[in-house]
């Protein structure tokens, strides 16, 4: 299905928001494993969806209890995972086992190889979470691994950041010219935020219903943003969202 195209003018700057509906993405369902692919992936292709700027993967995954992700490999990509509800048993080949919870951001750095296994601790509850892909601006690093709790308090009606390229404000680290941020935003709040020249920006809408500058969006939408910006972000629903900001 095509893309909804909507181009407006702000300042005499032309701009573009693209908006992808949750219906359109890829869908896999494989019993145990229920995943929508925003972008191209695995068994879904489409020569329209390889990413956005660096952004390679948001795929939304359902992990039923007891199972999971068995050991697999990655190489030179930025992973994020992010839990929105139940809880994620990881292990990997550099020593680290943790379990991520709903608030928590894990951010591994595959560089020069990290193999890794994902699996649903849980024997009544699935798990429910993104996992982020984006594409380093270096290859060849040292494997590395990060995880941090981020309070909903500090996502509660404004802009958490939970990723940089510099770790700052209590961040994650990764290694590309982006900023990552959440937002648990109330029905009736509003925020904004204003993209610099030059700078893509991607909205991904978790849960709830927003207007973006006069565009609905609704759990599973996205708004691919392209030239300098200012997202007016409204919420029709009490709302998650998260927001990449490239470049």
């Amino acid at each position: 299905m095509q893309e909804c195209v909507q181009v407006i003018y702000l300042s005499e700057v032309r701009t573009m928001m693209i908006v992808r509906k949750s219906e359109d993405r890829g869908h896999a369902e494989h019993g145990w494993l229920e995943s929508y692919h925003s972008f191209s992936f695995a068994g879904y292709h489409d020569p329209l969806q390889m990413g956005w700027g660096p952004l390679r993967v948001i795929n939304e995954d359902r992990v039923q209890p007891g199972k999971g992700f068995g050991l697999h490999g990655h190489e030179d990509m930025e992973i994020i995972s992010y839990v929105l509800q139940g809880e994620l048993a990881h292990r990997d080949s550099m020593g680290n086992g943790t379990v991520i919870k709903p608030g928590d951001v894990q951010r591994m750095s595959a560089g020069t190889g990290i193999k890794h296994s994902e699996f649903n601790p849980s024997d009544r509850e699935p798990v429910h979470f993104l996992q982020i892909w984006i594409e380093p601006n270096q290859h060849g690093l040292e494997p590395s691994y990060e995880q941090k709790f981020f309070e909903p308090e500090s996502k509660k009606d404004q802009f958490r950041l939970i990723a940089s390229s510099d770790g700052r404000d209590e961040s994650v680290l990764i290694h590309q010219a982006a900023d990552v941020y959440s937002s648990l935003l109330s029905a009736g709040k509003s925020l904004s935020f204003l993209t610099t020249a030059g700078r893509l920006a991607y909205l991904h809408l978790v849960q709830g219903e927003l207007d973006v500058n006069g565009i609905v969006v609704k759990a599973g939408d996205a708004i691919k943003v392209d030239l300098e910006q200012e997202l007016n972000i409204d919420a029709q629903q009490d709302s998650e969202f998260l927001l990449f900001a490239f470049g």
